[in-house]
């Protein structure tokens, strides 16, 4: 998270938000791996994924080298 954040603390730039979306996402994902039938968390996990996408799809729009440098380090697909 240190890499992109702007200043010092910074938590509301899109990059910053998008990696705190992918940390939670991955904490969920590893609780959702051991309890299958929890399916108020694979609910949650969904809105996540939706949060990000949105996200993710703005910064492409708006900050494209920012959201090329964020996709490329995650790993993520789009």
């Amino acid at each position: 998270m240190e890499i992109f954040q702007l200043r010092e603390g910074d938590t509301g730039s899109s990059a910053v938000q998008v990696i705190a979306l992918t940390t939670r996402i991955q904490q969920i994902q590893t609780h959702y791996t051991k309890h299958k039938k929890d399916k108020h968390s694979k609910r949650g996990l969904d809105a996540l994924y939706v949060r990000r996408r949105k996200l993710l799809d703005y910064m492409e729009r708006k900050e494209f080298e920012s959201y090329r440098k964020v996709v490329k380090t995650l790993g993520l697909n789009h």
